[in-house]
């Protein structure tokens, strides 16, 4: 079974590499990704900020969040498997 800390590490990494993904470093002026993980609840919030691609910046947040989900989801089946 992973620890909290294990899945809010896996559920953020995900998030930042969707972001990453589809964005150039640069062009985000500013993102943030919260992670929670508590009494077997997941909670993922994506903030993102690029001027260039407003948008955008919508649905690759909202991506970020599906995949740090999923991510989640993998590692826990991966805990059970």
């Amino acid at each position: 079974m992973p620890s909290d800390d294990e899945v809010v590490q896996t559920a953020a990494e995900a998030a930042e590499g969707v972001i990453f993904a589809r964005f150039k470093q640069s062009a985000v002026k500013d993102f943030d990704v919260t992670v929670t993980f508590e009494d077997g609840i997941l909670d993922v919030d994506v903030y993102l900020n690029v001027p260039d691609a407003r948008d955008e910046e919508d649905q690759v947040a909202e991506d970020a969040a599906l995949a740090a989900r999923s991510a989640v989801d993998d590692l826990f089946a991966d805990a059970d498997g």
